[in-house]
């Protein structure tokens, strides 16, 4: 071997006869059986190969990859595996000089092939298997960075290689077999190969890598698994590009606009490797079509409602599917829905808002589905949708935040008789007025509370800040107290109203705010014993305890002690009766106290208020806005019992 390269490197020009013998001689050895010398061969081109001057090696090059060609169609394993194991040592050479006419179409097909095998001895299977994945991987390295070789990202070859080695990938379940062995797993090796062969892509090539990658899931029926679809596109999000990012979830909303006549657990698997996929790219990841991303999840928000309501997933009424299913499918939308929203700036968020509230349909303005459980429906999947991306949005300025574009149309959803979506608007505005993220310490809060738990601004409130609770302020209580007088509000909704009351007392208050906020108060508690009103025994009490929790509450946020200490006092009085359940004088708090314990302190400027109860009004630019609304949901109402009547009839 040491004379033959020798007498190789000394003559280069006679290169191509020494590989042309060789191959002749292995061909030979190969037709008799006689694979000891087949081996010996072969060792001695791989040899030459690597001691060969790049200016010479494309003189072996064209016979040793037809050699290997021989060994690849013989019938005989080993084989397979030598010649693999030499294709992969000559792909790891760096050549100079470029090669205009070198196929390797044949080694795609066949390498793809092994990656199939199903030989009956597992462990030669095994060994095929991982031979076959590296080969592929020789083939990448050899051919994507040169542009005068073939082009391993045409669909012709991303159709063979990607499901060669999807096929392998799912096999990391069973790779417990190899545990205590020697031996690599197809599933091991074929994560290695499939994360080069993405970190190779650029921007041109990404459609052409991931297409084969659904094509595989579907035929398969792998997105009913999720698990599997799941891990495929978390090693897809870590390997590519981060800048291609977007690339891949724009493939992925239009797979699953695709399928959206496919079974409830297809789109769901779709969702939920969307909703993976999100939260692994930071930043960037929706690309220039922010809004094009959530009108997507939004239109299957809808859809699926339709095919809730119907029973059938097809127009033609016979692909059944189940309340169950299309609900897994919308939690796992709306999920999604709140991953996007957290990759983007806040600046995009607030649109995202606005875009979300526009598609909710109000009765009688926007079209609604066929039906009033279809529109109650879609308006809390979208309400939900809205509570996702509130829940991250954070911003220092609430004008921006809660504008009147957005606030009053949210607003007009507390007048819904539907109690759920009364509680989705109050946890909506909760969450975006929070901004010191005291909503969860508040959801224990009681007449025995204990504000040192909650996280308290240092500063007074910011000129963004006043402004806004100066134009909004009258809108804010009219819809708390309107709230309060709705018969089906049950404990979470009078939870809520003391969480947002609280809430607006930390980030928002100053003297003037905290006495409007103790005179509403102080109507609810009026409102809570008037005879006029037709409120059942628990709500009268919940509005009391209401009343009481935030009290208590306000009291240790800045009001002075002998604010404090009349709070106090009527906390510990309250010791229910025996007999029939009566509202004593003692158990009420007394305007007339309230003012004389402020009288003295910097609230005393605004103390002169309290003369006038507070009353819910309409102000300035916003009458008209109100009336309409108002009329709305009473023509609502009206149609409403009309629709009744005539199925009564």
């Amino acid at each position: 071997m040491e004379k033959l390269t020798f007498f190789a490197l000394s003559a280069p020009e006679k290169l191509d006869r020494i590989a042309a013998y060789l191959s002749e001689r292995l061909t030979r050895e190969l037709n008799r059986h006689r694979y000891g010398y087949v081996c010996i061969a072969m060792e001695a081109m791989e040899q030459l190969l690597l001691a060969c001057h790049c200016q010479s090696i494309n003189l072996l090059v064209e016979s040793f990859l037809s050699t290997l060609r021989l060994l690849l169609e013989a019938d005989k394993p080993h084989l397979h595996i030598l010649a693999t194991s030499s294709f992969v040592k000559f792909a790891n050479i760096e050549e100079d000089t470029p090669s205009y006419h070198r196929s390797y179409d044949f080694f795609v097909s066949r390498f793809s092939e092994m990656c199939h095998s199903e030989h009956e001895d597992l462990d030669i299977q095994n060994k095929i298997r991982v031979s076959g994945i590296r080969g592929l991987q020789g083939v990448v390295r050899k051919t994507v960075d040169d542009e005068l070789q073939v082009n391993i990202w045409e669909p012709r070859h991303m159709e063979q290689i990607v499901p060669a080695l999807l096929v392998n990938l799912q096999q990391h379940t069973h790779t417990s077999r190899y545990a205590h062995t020697h031996v690599e797993s197809p599933a091991e090796q074929t994560e290695v190969c499939f994360r080069e062969l993405l970190s190779r892509a650029a921007y041109g090539h990404i459609t052409n890598a991931i297409r084969p990658v659904l094509m595989h899931l579907d035929s398969h029926s792998l997105w009913e698994g999720r698990s599997f679809a799941v891990q495929c596109f978390q090693i897809i999000m870590y390997s590519i590009q981060s800048q291609h990012s977007h690339l891949v979830i724009q493939q992925l909303l239009g797979h699953l606009d695709a399928n959206s006549k496919s079974p409830a657990s297809v789109r769901a698997g779709i969702v939920e490797v969307l909703s993976e996929a999100a939260v692994i790219e930071a930043t960037g990841s929706v690309g220039p079509t922010v809004l094009e991303v959530f009108n997507t999840l939004l239109r299957q928000l809808r859809q699926s409602v339709d095919y809730q309501l119907t029973g059938y997933y097809d127009n033609t009424g016979k692909r059944e599917t189940t309340s169950a299913e299309e609900k897994t499918l919308q939690d796992g939308v709306i999920k999604t829905i709140g991953s996007f929203a957290n990759t983007l700036p806040i600046y995009q968020r607030s649109e995202v808002m606005l875009f979300i509230m526009g598609k909710i349909p109000v009765p009688g303005i926007y079209p609604a589905l066929g039906s009033l459980e279809g529109s109650r429906m879609i308006q809390v999947m979208l309400l939900k949708s809205l509570l996702q991306v509130s829940e991250r949005y954070e911003s220092c300025n609430l004008l921006t935040a809660l504008p009147s574009s957005f606030l009053e149309p949210l607003l007009s959803f507390t007048l819904m008789e539907d109690p759920e979506i009364r509680l989705l608007v109050l946890s909506i505005l909760t969450s975006l007025i929070d901004r010191r993220h005291n909503a969860a310490r508040l959801t224990a809060a009681s007449v025995m509370f204990d504000v040192s738990v909650l996280e308290l601004k240092e500063d007074r409130c910011s000129r963004q800040d006043n402004l806004f609770i100066r134009k909004n302020a009258q809108r804010l209580y009219r819809h708390v107290y309107l709230t309060c007088k709705e018969e089906s509000s049950g404990r979470g909704h009078y939870q809520a109203l003391v969480t947002l009351l609280a809430v607006l007392s930390v980030e928002l208050a100053n003297e003037e705010v905290v006495v409007d906020l103790i005179r509403l108060v102080l109507a609810l508690q009026e409102l809570a014993l008037s005879p006029h009103e037709c409120l059942s025994v628990f709500n009268r009490c919940g509005v009391h305890a209401v009343c009481a929790a935030f009290l208590n509450l306000l009291s240790q946020l800045g009001p002075p002690p002998p604010f404090h200490l009349h709070i106090t006092q009527v906390k510990t009085k309250c010791v229910l009766p025996q007999g029939e359940l009566m509202v004593d004088e003692t158990f009420l708090f007394v305007q007339s106290k309230i003012c004389e314990a402020l009288t003295g302190s910097s609230y005393s400027a605004h103390t002169e208020r309290f003369n006038t109860p507070y009353t819910p009004q309409l102000t300035g630019t916003h009458t008209h806005t109100h009336t309409l609304y108002s009329l709305v949901f009473s023509l609502d109402l009206f149609l409403r019992s009309i629709s009744v009547s005539v199925d009564t009839l």
